[in-house]
């Protein structure tokens, strides 16, 4: 199961069954859980902690030191869930002490090739970011939100549960959930439409999402005068407590 030309470091907990392959280098402090095949020319670095069941690509580096500037060395984490597809050349950084001191992804996510996710992030379940897409330190990622291609997340922006982002998005501003953006800078585009069919959402809830889509965006409304018409709104639909939910946590505003 482990080549003989990869190198474990001798404190690396790994479950009986991992997979490794030939010069990858898997270093103190880290975990590998069960049915988890790792290929070829990984560099995992600890402390770490990988779920079960995954599958991390050639040349990855999962667990590395984070560039901030503020980090001096503190012994912070990185926890990976279940079921996760993490392909080539992606880069994931472990936590810094000035927040959380922990970079969580959560399960059943595919990381296309060079995608990076920076310090103290969190990427929910479901999750899906495409080739180079990148997310800066302090991202949040809800979850079955697509992240196309090339996009760029600033840091400590919110991206909504069940959002998509078009090619090439520039993201400075939060996501609410449900909402598809593009541009650069990224606009608001529509509900999620697609991605809510997909599924299983009912045609009686996009229904209602996209009324709420035109409360937020097509009415001239601020923020907390939309929030007070969703709300009278939410006996109608449980799936408009999610985006209500994503207006009241956000911190830096939501794209507009």
């Amino acid at each position: 199961m482990i080549d003989p030309r990869a190198i474990i470091d001798p404190s690396a907990k790994l479950a009986d069954d991992v997979e490794i392959g030939p010069w990858t280098i898997v270093g103190p402090d880290v975990e590998i859980g069960p049915g988890t095949v790792i290929a070829s020319h990984v560099v995992l670095k600890g402390p770490t902690k990988i779920g079960a069941n995954n599958k991390i690509l050639q040349f990855s580096s999962v667990g590395e030191d984070t560039p901030d500037m503020k980090y001096k060395g503190e012994p912070t984490r990185l926890v990976i869930g279940d079921n996760n597809i993490i392909r080539e050349g992606v880069t994931i950084h472990r936590g810094t002490v000035q927040d959380r001191a922990e970079t969580t992804i959560g399960d059943n996510n595919l990381l296309m090739a060079y995608v990076h996710v920076g310090h103290d992030s969190v990427i929910g379940n479901h999750c899906i970011m495409v080739n180079n897409a990148s997310v800066a330190g302090h991202v949040h990622v809800g979850d079955w939100a697509i992240l196309a291609g090339y996009t760029l997340v600033h840091q400590f922006c919110k991206i909504g549960a069940h959002s998509f982002s078009g090619y090439g998005s520039h993201i400075s501003k939060d996501v609410p959930a449900y909402v598809t953006v593009n541009g650069q800078p990224a606009e608001a585009k529509t509900i999620n439409v697609e991605g809510l069919r997909r599924r299983g959402f009912s045609s009686e809830a996009i229904t209602l999402l996209r009324r709420a889509y035109k409360i937020i965006y097509r009415q001239g409304l601020t923020v907390e005068e939309a929030l007070d018409k969703l709300k009278q709104m939410e006996k109608e639909c449980e799936e408009l407590g999610v985006l209500i939910e994503s207006l009241e946590r956000s911190a830096r505003g939501i794209i507009r």
